[in-house]
């Protein structure tokens, strides 16, 4: 295999959200307009979840500490999430994209692949479609999206990037190969900092040094994402937009009020993580073979420890009794532990459990 045949040409839309659950909490609360709003964490603890544009401005942004947040914008507001609201305003927008295609492959609440090659609209040019959902979405809801237009998922998602805010884009079959050329390889959705930094090693800046390495080259040194590299450094991305794309973990986790070192108190905080990641595999009617516990300590170093069972989790007991006993295993703890994380993966729609074999699981670190 020495070259990739394009698929034929598809008509691909995502959509983006604006910063979206800051863009909520400044529509529902006049009083936070126009001010650098952050959603999650504290002034002293957590993480933000999600930052207005007016704190972007001061290099405020999503995964980072609230203390360097903090710092960063010394007049940040910081705001509790509100997920409930998120999930209502997110499935107004679901409803909107349902009008113009069935082919909507959500990533999360304030993103989505659309496929409108053939549409309900029976609309011909992409673009057009593009600016009526956005339209719509601002009058249903008051928010703004961008958009990025392409014959492909990978394309499309770096055009939705070039007019944020409230702009799109639309990157063209003609384009496609010398935009990906010209663009570091670090900008690539699908590119984390781990891997950029391991291209980095190889000689690979940008997506025409990409080009430049053979497909054997790729897989060898970045197994199976190799054919997807090689691909996208060519404008070339097969996926297709998968309505039923099935969700591939379950997680929630909680930043300490305090550190502590104690194994009680972090045992505690377990139970609403469990239940939490239980009540929504009840409500979508799924479960999990796999439990991870997450832990990050007071210098923010982290550690997973895991169990795969041969059946699915079979209640939230069960949940919780595995991630107590896996947080037993890091006790004591080498440092004061700062955050827990609970995830179940492995996901599937079978009944969950077995009555002879669901409590003995195999423990895997």
């Amino acid at each position: 295999m020495n070259e990739m045949t394009p698929t034929p040409i598809r008509k691909i839309v995502h959509v983006d959200m604006d910063a979206f659950y800051a863009s909520v909490e400044q529509r529902d609360n006049p009083e936070l307009r126009g001010k650098p709003l952050a959603v999650g964490g504290s002034a002293a603890r957590g993480v933000v979840a999600a930052a207005s544009y007016e704190a972007r401005a001061f290099g405020v942004h999503s995964a980072m500490p609230s203390v360097t947040a903090k710092r960063k914008c010394p007049d940040l507001i910081f705001v509790p999430p509100r997920f409930d609201v998120y999930k209502a305003v997110s499935q107004q927008i679901r409803e909107i994209f349902a009008e113009y295609t069935p082919l909507i492959e959500p990533l999360s609440l304030d993103e989505a692949y659309l496929d409108v090659t053939e549409n309900l609209k029976g609309m011909e040019i992409a673009t057009e479609i593009a600016q009526e959902i956005r339209a719509k979405i601002k009058q249903v809801t008051g928010l703004n999206a961008s958009a990025g237009i392409s014959y492909n998922k990978f394309l499309a998602k770096m055009a939705s990037d070039l007019n944020k805010p409230n702009g799109q884009a639309v990157i063209t079959p003609k384009n496609g190969p010398g935009f990906v050329e010209a663009l570091p390889v670090k900008k690539f959705h699908g590119v984390g900092p781990a891997t950029a930094e391991r291209m980095h090693k190889y000689g690979i800046e940008t997506g025409l040094d990409l080009k430049s390495k053979s497909l054997t080259f790729l897989q060898e040194h970045f197994g199976k994402s190799g054919p997807y590299f090689y691909g996208i450094a060519r404008g070339i991305d097969e996926r297709q937009v998968r309505p039923d794309r099935i969700r591939k973990s379950v997680g929630a986790e909680d930043t300490f009020s305090k550190d502590t070192d104690e194994l009680a108190p972090a045992t505690a905080e377990l139970k609403p993580l469990a239940e939490k990641v239980w009540r929504y595999c009840e409500a979508q009617g799924i479960s999990g073979k796999t439990l991870t516990v997450k832990i990050k300590y007071s210098d923010f170093t982290q550690a997973t420890r895991s169990r795969t069972g041969v059946f699915p989790v079979a209640n939230m007991a069960e949940v919780l009794d595995t991630a107590s006993d896996l947080l037993a295993t890091v006790y004591p703890f080498k440092r004061p532990v700062r955050l827990l994380g609970v995830t179940l993966s492995s996901l599937t729609n079978e009944e969950a459990g077995d009555p002879r074999t669901h409590s003995q699981l195999d423990l895997g670190i």
